[in-house]
């Protein structure tokens, strides 16, 4: 227990600690990582709660702890649980006897967090933040793809160039701009265009003269 004065090895206790108990809220494990998680976080306040430091820096530990779990099951949106990220530290921090064990402690609760990512690739995803993946990924996904069927339906469409393409510029088609390349071509500004190709957002014109005398 005295190696609890190391700073170092406190670094390392509340990276395990914090490791296991955010993997908890992670994956699911039936409760593995938290036993391990709150084994590990007890030694560390048992050894570091005096006359001085009470048992409202466990408090505050717990409190933070539950916050993490409300936004991640309830809110979503990180803001409660940024709160309770930092009401941990903090109840970490003050028992602290050094400014340097301090930080590193810190450091250790940080870092533990984001390693338990790790976890996600191992076994099955709680669904903690889901909400919040899941709306992100379909605006994304939705987005997209309106943008692309849109940009598709501008196959065969003409239009005028409003800046040179060297060999990309600026068509105005149906009254809407668009970034578009000539591919090889270089065309000046006010010329009659058609589109021929669409490639993601990825427009592709001509010049209409071009194309009507390939067909001559």
């Amino acid at each position: 227990m005295e190696m609890l004065n190391i700073a170092s090895v406190g670094f390392l206790v509340v990276f395990l600690g914090t490791l296991f108990l955010v993997g908890e809220l992670l994956v699911r494990v039936k409760g593995l990582f938290a036993i391990i998680g709150i084994g590990i976080m007890s030694v560390y306040f048992t050894f570091h709660i005096s006359g001085e430091v009470g048992l409202w820096v466990v408090l505050l530990y717990l409190v933070g702890l539950v916050l993490l779990i409300v936004d991640g099951k309830v809110v979503n949106d990180g803001t409660i649980a940024l709160l309770g990220a930092i009401l941990m530290i903090l109840a970490l921090a003050i028992p602290s006897p050094s400014i340097i064990y301090g930080v590193l402690v810190s450091m250790g609760f940080i870092i533990g967090a984001f390693t338990s990512l790790l976890f996600l690739k191992v076994f099955p995803a709680r669904d903690m933040w889901a909400k919040m993946t899941l709306k992100d990924k379909m605006t994304n996904e939705l987005g997209y793809n309106s943008l692309n069927e849109s940009y598709k339906g501008l196959v065969g469409k003409t239009g005028k160039t409003i800046s040179p393409f060297r060999p990309t510029g600026t068509v105005v088609i149906e009254g809407q701009q668009y970034s578009a390349t000539s591919g090889s071509q270089w065309l000046g500004e006010n010329e009659e265009v058609e589109v021929v190709s669409v490639d993601g957002t990825r427009i592709v014109v001509r010049r209409i003269e071009q194309e009507e005398e390939k067909k001559d």
